[in-house]
């Protein structure tokens, strides 16, 4: 297991899915504390109760992601109570659905708030600090195999994340002199409570649509959240301290092979 002793950490998405399974590992793996955020204030509060209860200290702040005001008052409220920050996770996103016909300027602009703005001011607010104190931390940006091209139906979405792999490498170029080290996970299809909402709801699939979907993979199974908290955790930990500006394809499917 990574440790993570003694460390300080920001998690987006914190309050459910990916992101509430990461504080979780975070906590276990030895983090003193976490900040996680999100709009649903009962889903917080229940879960920084839950890292509490682990032996992390833990706050929750509610922030809607598409307000530079909220992302901003996240890593304030975050350095106001701890006073240090030693890694940030941006594990929320938005997965809205819109092919190139049909994608209107509003909603491209809403996806490029959520999923790429709200990621820039958070790293941008969080390596702030760490360069005020001096700390060589780390950011994980949690990114989607889409990034490449992504299906028709996830046009802006797919852009989206496209650029997020382009901020990744920017950003750890830029920040290497003061040892800040920024990655990205490219994630494939993973089982969430919200990709249980999207395959019966958006694509009118039957409740046991997980099924079907793991015995189609190559390796048995889709993407669980736990498989992508334990390479998150690593990446914030020491043992990849020369690691940096990767955009690690985490899938089954091999982008850019074919038979």
């Amino acid at each position: 297991m990574t440790n993570l002793s003694g460390k300080h950490f920001i998690v987006t998405g914190g309050t459910q899915g990916l992101g509430e399974t990461t504080a979780k590992l975070l906590a276990t793996s030895g983090a003193a504390a976490i900040t996680i955020c999100g709009r649903n204030e009962d889903n917080g509060t229940r879960v920084a109760a839950e890292l509490d209860g682990l032996g992390c200290e833990a706050i929750y702040v509610r922030a809607d992601r598409s307000r530079v005001d909220d992302c901003e008052a996240v890593v304030a409220r975050h350095d106001e109570r701890f006073g240090r920050v030693d890694g940030l996770v941006n594990a929320a996103a938005s997965t809205a659905r819109g092919t190139i016909t049909d994608t209107n300027a509003a909603d491209w602009d809403a996806m490029m708030a959520l999923n790429l703005r709200a990621p820039f001011l958070l790293i941008r607010d969080c390596v702030n600090c760490m360069i005020r104190d001096r700390i060589a931390g780390s950011i994980v940006n949690i990114g989607s195999v889409s990034g490449h091209g992504g299906q028709d139906f996830l046009t802006a979405y797919s852009t989206s994340k496209g650029a997020l792999m382009t901020l990744t490498k920017n950003a750890a170029h830029s920040l290497a002199e003061h040892r800040i080290r920024v990655n990205c996970l490219n994630i494939g299809w993973m089982a969430t409570p919200n990709e249980h909402v999207v395959q019966t709801v958006e694509h009118d699939r039957d409740d046991d649509w997980l099924d079907a979907a793991d015995q189609a993979q190559p390796f048995g199974r889709i993407l669980r959240p736990e498989d992508v908290a334990k390479l998150t955790a690593f990446l914030l930990g020491d043992d990849a301290e020369l690691m940096t500006g990767s955009c690690i394809d985490y899938d089954q499917i091999v982008v850019g092979a074919r038979d």
